[in-house]
Formats: C-alpha cells, sequence, structure tokens
C-alpha cells in the first residue's frame, strides 16, 4: 500500500497476511537467529573472562575496561546506524555489519595481547551497531501494531537464547577445550547466516524506496518527550543486562564459589526463563491490545511491573543464599523478559516507518552507556569491596528509575505525524497500520 502527494511515494508496511506471503515470517527467524548469534559473540568474553584474567594477569578493573569497551563503539555509532538503515537498503547494510561482527570474533581466538583485544572488542561493537536500528526498520515497516509484541518478543527471546547458550556450551567447552578455539568456533560458524540471509530477505526495490524525509531528522526525535523517556528506560534495562552478560559467570564461579559446570547451568537457566517469559508476555500484550485494549495501557503496564520486579530480585539476589538466592536470580531473568517484550514494540509504534531506523539508534546511543558504565562500576566496586553487594544494588536502583520513566515521561504509544505538511502527516497517519 502506498501514500501518494504531489511529489513522491510512501511505502506503507504490508498486512500481516502480505507480510507472511511475502517470507517475512522466515526473515523474523533470521532474524531471531541472528540476535542470538549476536549476544553469545558479546557475551563469549564474559565466559572465557576467569581464564583470560589469569592468563593475562589482568585486575578486575582492566577486566572490566575490556568487557566494557565494545559498548563504546556499539554505542557511539548507533545514530549513523539508525541513519544508513532509513537511507538505505537494510538488507546490505545488516549483512556488511554482520560479516564484521563475525569475522572480529573469530580473529579473537588468535590474540594474545591484552591492547590486541581490546581492538577486536572495538571492531565487535563497529559490526553489531547496525544489529537493532535493522531490527526495528524491519519490524516497524513490515509488521502492525498487533504483531508487534510478538515479533519484538523473538527478537528478545535470541537476546536471551544467545547468554543462555553461551554459558551452557561455552562454559563446558571452555572448561575443557580451552577460550580460544571457542571464539574461532564462534566466529566461522556464525558467517554461514549470511547465506539464508541473502537468499530470503528481500532487498529494497525502486518502487519501495522513498525520498521522504521527515523535517529535522534526529532533532526532530529529540524533540519528542517520549524519545528521552524511551532512551531512559532502555538504559535501565541495559543496565540491569549488561552485568549479567558480562559479569555473571565470574560473579558465580568467583563470588559464589560455583564450578564452571554449575555456572553453566545456572547461568544458562536464568536466560532460558528470561526467553520465555519475553515470548509469554509479547504474545499477551498482542492479543490484550487486539481484545480492544490501548497499546499504551498494554505496553506500558507490563513494562513498568517488569522494571519494578527487576529491582526487587536484583536486591534479593545480592543478600540472598542457598536456594533463596537461586529462585531470586531466576526471578530476575522472569522479570527480565516481562520488561523487554515491548520496549521496542512502544518504539516502533510512535516512531512510525520513516524514522524507526533514527529512533531505534538514538534509542540504542544513550541506552547503550549502561554497556560502557555497568561493567566497568561492577569491577571497581569489586576492587575496592570484594563483593557484588553494591553492585546488585546499584543495579536494583536503575530498575527503579526505569519504571519510574515509562509512568511519567513516555507519553501515549501512538504514531507522531513527523512532516509539518498537515495533508501529507495526516495521509500518512491514516494509513498505518494502527489499532
Amino acid at each position: 500500500m502506498t501514500v501518494v502527494d504531489n511529489h513522491e511515494e510512501i511505502s506503507v508496511s504490508p498486512l500481516p497476511e502480505q507480510a507472511a506471503d511475502s517470507g517475512m515470517n522466515r526473515v523474523l527467524f533470521l532474524i531471531a537467529l541472528s540476535v542470538l548469534i549476536n549476544y553469545i559473540d558479546r557475551s563469549n568474553l564474559s565466559i572465557a573472562a576467569p581464564l583470560i584474567k589469569d592468563e593475562l594477569g589482568l585486575t578486575a578493573t582492566q577486566l572490566g575496561t575490556l568487557l566494557s569497551l565494545f559498548f563504546y563503539t556499539y554505542g557511539l555509532l548507533q545514530i549513523p546506524a539508525g541513519w544508513l538503515v532509513d537511507r538505505f537498503d537494510v538488507k546490505s547494510v545488516f549483512a556488511l555489519g554482520f560479516f564484521l561482527w563475525s569475522a572480529a570474533t573469530a580473529v579473537t581466538g588468535l590474540l594474545h595481547g591484552f591492547a590486541a583485544l581490546l581492538a577486536a572488542r572495538a571492531v565487535l561493537g563497529l559490526g553489531e551497531s547496525v544489529a537493532f536500528p535493522a531490527y526495528g526498520k524491519i519490524v516497524g515497516t513490515h509488521f502492525p501494531e498487533t504483531r508487534r509484541g510478538l515479533a519484538n518478543s523473538l527478537v528478545i527471546s535470541g537476546l536471551a537464547l544467545g547468554p543462555a547458550i553461551g554459558i551452557l556450551l561455552g562454559g563446558n567447552v571452555v572448561g575443557r577445550f580451552g577460550w580460544r578455539p571457542f571464539f574461532l568456533f564462534l566466529g566461522l560458524v556464525g558467517l554461514l547466516w549470511l547465506i539464508p540471509w541473502w537468499a530470503w530477505m528481500p532487498s529494497r526495490t525502486s518502487k519501495s524506496t522513498s525520498t521522504f524525509q521527515p523535517h529535522g531528522g534526529v532533532l526532530a526525535i529529540l524533540r519528542q518527550r517520549s524519545a528521552w523517556g524511551t532512551c531512559l528506560c532502555l538504559f535501565s534495562f541495559n543496565y540491569a543486562s549488561y552485568t549479567l552478560v558480562t559479569w555473571l559467570p565470574f560473579y558465580l564461579t568467583r563470588e559464589r564459589d560455583f564450578s564452571m559446570s554449575q555456572m553453566a547451568r545456572i547461568g544458562g537457566w536464568v536466560y532460558l526463563l528470561f526467553a520465555i517469559s519475553s515470548t509469554v508476555w509479547g504474545k499477551l500484550s498482542d492479543r490484550w491490545i487486539a481484545a480492544g485494549s490501548l497499546p499504551t495501557t498494554v505496553r506500558k503496564t507490563v513494562a513498568t511491573l517488569g522494571f519494578i520486579s527487576i529491582g526487587i530480585f536484583f536486591a534479593a539476589s545480592a543478600f540472598a543464599s542457598g536456594t533463596v538466592f537461586l529462585v531470586s536470580l531466576s526471578l530476575a531473568g522472569v522479570a527480565m523478559g516481562m520488561s523487554s517484550s515491548n520496549i521496542w514494540a512502544m518504539t516502533q509504534t510512535m516512531a512510525g516507518p520513516q524514522m524507526v531506523g533514527r529512533w531505534t539508534g538514538v534509542q540504542n546511543f544513550a541506552g547503550n552507556f549502561a554497556g560502557a558504565v555497568a561493567p566497568w562500576l561492577t569491577g571497581f566496586l569489586l576492587d575496592r569491596t570484594g563483593h557484588f553487594y553494591w553492585a546488585f544494588v546499584i543495579t536494583s536502583a536503575v530498575a527503579w528509575v526505569g519504571a519510574v520513566s515509562w509512568i511519567f515521561v513516555v507519553g501515549p504509544i501512538e504514531a507522531v505525524a513527523w512532516n509539518e505538511s498537515p495533508d501529507v502527516s495526516s495521509a500518512i497517519v491514516q494509513q498505518l497500520p494502527l489499532p
């Protein structure tokens, strides 16, 4: 479906049946698989962290720096990446990014110096920077409101299953064969994903290429109060997520004295619950909206309750022991799935197809400062105190800030009329697949 004014033709996302007929369900599967690979590749260093720390003689602060460097290039390049996927064919942009991050993963297994590892992590961040703007562009363009919860929850499930599989398999593989073969295998096998992507993902045709550019670009996004709110919310979620991704294996083996195999089972279980919870809550949210409830009510309620629960169970995990600790950590995984299932669905609805890549880029840019802060601050506090208590308490507080932002900063979950020309913007809004 298209909307035509005097100067241009604007593509509008297809209906669900059309999306399925055009192979978008297969593309959604590939997206979820790519997120799984993405998060295995970004979390594999944390799995090998104890061995790398001992081999290179690193302090906890140096290890935190190594774990956080990825997020500097990843976060700083989010806005350019958002512009790229809005401006060029998302198929090609994402394929290039995927190649870069898989190659960086493989090369990491061949490196021996601290500086070289830092460089490899920087390239990994460069490649992965296009991922979420590309996901947002594809889902926001091809899936209507009543399907975005499930579509995004499958993306989030890949996010959770990546560390789950990485910890479960990686912990055992690294413990038996060492960390270098693990990195080589992941990087080289990951490249095979590009074959079905190139075959199944449709290229942007000249008919679907739009010269429509909303006035103001990124500045127009920054004038939206809700954009600031979603940035703060993603920062809060990412702070908890990246604390787990980067430090959970080290925490379980060194602070809680679990073996590598026990760590693998516990960490894998937490992330499996994360993935299941995300899928369940994403599907329930879609059904709730399809039954007639407003996206604002549904998606903000689910996200807010999830953020509140993250804070509660992280705090409980900091001070509990034995079975209570394991239950609290497991429920923290459930809460993270609940809180994350609707984050990107709300952004895609508010941004619309024309701005979703850039809004996603801005949001991920701000949100991934958590990746730069959380691993480093956790290592710093560990050096100073010898324990993870304060790191977990701070994580809880940051999660509660996110809950407040969902309630008081983010506005109604409805499409923004970006173009200053009333006739064009109103026509676009009327034709978008809103509930």
